[in-house]
């Protein structure tokens, strides 16, 4: 029986394009992957067309298309193309702003990618990767051409008003250059940072696009949309690339090494979500006889069940918490996670051996991932029998290192209770991208916060 994680998790696409024409549909987000707690359960629905557009987004489409650009990832060897988003010209500026998603194949690996930018009368030309956010999804290029000055991003930056139009503009799943409108819908607090709520289609290849209202000003980038939901996109908050303007202004050239700056950008992303973590004590909840760690926030959300196998003569509570967010780093590596889940097994008719058998096959079903991912080297784990200051525990740590990023660990903690013949209770602490020492200290504080008898 596998320690089944029961949490609901956001189920996204990240509007940057297909993967070159071999790979169909679009890409899926996996918030929490192999090595993150979880992995996106919902199948990309068949593409819709984009709804006709209404008068207003006809005349600010007609006025913006000339500063809209397509950002393309090549394979150098022979300029194949790998994936496609799109970009904007700020201003009357040679610089772009788009996503970190879209420019992430050749910010990591610029041995193998290059940038290339399309215009909608179809001029194109070499990109120059000048800056990224990899926290906020963004990324500055400098191009071989200048706005018109219609994209803008004013001091102060419009207010926008919950259920007001917005209009988003890019290249929909390699078809052509197109707007769509919705409205926009309040920032949304379960992300770890700041996201827009769009109330309208953003569609593969969309990602990077600007979103604007009726007169023109910016008010946030594509990046996302909710693959299990109908018109429910998200927009990078516009302050986000205007800071990130700011700092390429300050910059005398570009960075040499971006991923040197996508570990940094990451260790101070995890110091952050673990300073919060920790900021107060984990809240504890029965099960059975126990006390489990949980943490619940507008970041983190909990689910629980109750499963009855009467017919085998055992029953199951689980519990989940996970992050409903991720930091993309590539295709393959989605990381700056938390994750946790208990599960509480009791006997209703099986002898001692036969319930140590079932408790012990769930606790060896769990998987660590393996040393032929790319992004991560294999699990490093030791086990041992511990006992906090309430409960006999069986413990299995596990640690991967990041392949390109110095610095950053995955730690998985499993435990499972040794005080009962016929109860087990079996958890996991999962956190995702993190330095050894948070990762040591996370893990000490899940450890020590499991318990057996009365909350204290």
């Amino acid at each position: 029986m596998k320690f089944i994680n029961s949490a609901a998790v956001l189920a996204l696409t990240w509007a940057c394009a297909a993967l070159a024409p071999a790979a169909a549909g679009p890409l899926q987000a996996s918030t929490m992957p192999s090595a993150p707690p979880a992995k996106a359960t919902a199948a990309a629905a068949e593409p819709k067309a984009l709804p006709p557009p209404s008068s207003a987004a006809q005349q600010l489409y007609a006025s913006a298309k000339g500063d809209i650009l397509q950002v393309r990832s090549l394979l150098k060897g022979g300029r194949t193309q790998s994936s496609v988003g799109s970009g904007f010209l700020i201003g009357t500026s040679n610089l772009v702003v788009t996503n970190y998603h879209v420019v992430s194949q050749f910010a990591l690996d610029p041995d193998t990618y290059v940038g290339e930018w399309v215009d909608t009368a179809g001029k194109r030309g070499n990109v120059e990767l000048l800056a990224v956010d990899v926290l906020h999804d963004l990324a500055v290029l400098r191009v071989s051409r200048n706005g018109t000055g219609f994209f803008r991003l004013p001091e102060p930056l419009a207010p926008l008003t919950q259920g007001q139009y917005l209009y988003s503009m890019g290249n929909p799943l390699d078809l052509g250059f197109a707007i769509s409108e919705g409205a926009y819908n309040g920032v949304i607090a379960r992300s770890f940072y700041d996201q827009l709520m769009f109330t309208g289609p953003i569609n593969s290849g969309m990602s990077g696009g600007p979103s604007v209202t009726v007169d023109g000003a910016v008010a946030g980038v594509n990046v996302s949309k909710r693959l299990d939901g109908e018109l429910v996109s998200f927009l990078v908050p516009a302050r986000y690339a205007q800071q990130l303007l700011q700092r390429v202004a300050h910059q005398t050239k570009p960075p040499r090494d971006f991923t040197g700056l996508v570990a940094e950008q990451l260790l101070n992303h995890q110091r952050a979500l673990v300073d919060q973590l920790l900021a107060s004590p984990l809240t504890l909840k029965p099960m059975g006889p126990y006390q489990v760690p949980v943490r619940e926030s507008e970041q983190m959300r909990c689910w629980g069940r109750t499963v009855n196998k009467t017919e085998q003569s055992f029953s199951v509570d689980d519990t989940s918490c996970a992050m409903e967010s991720a930091i993309f780093v590539n295709s393959a590596l989605q990381t700056g996670q938390i994750g946790i889940r208990h599960q509480f097994l009791r006997s209703t008719g099986l002898d001692t051996l036969r319930f140590a058998q079932l408790a012990g096959s769930s606790f060896k079903n769990e998987h660590f991932g393996s040393g032929k991912s790319a992004s991560m080297t294999g699990p490093k784990c030791t086990e041992q029998f511990v006992k906090n200051r309430s409960l006999p525990l069986r413990a299995v740590l596990c640690v991967r290192a990041y392949r390109k990023f110095d610095g950053l660990y995955d730690f998985a903690l499993l435990t499972a209770s040794t005080d009962s013949g016929q109860m087990s209770l079996q958890s996991r602490f999962d956190a995702h991208g993190v330095s050894y020492p948070n990762g040591l200290r996370l893990s000490r504080v899940f450890l020590d916060s499991l318990a057996r008898g009365a909350k204290p």
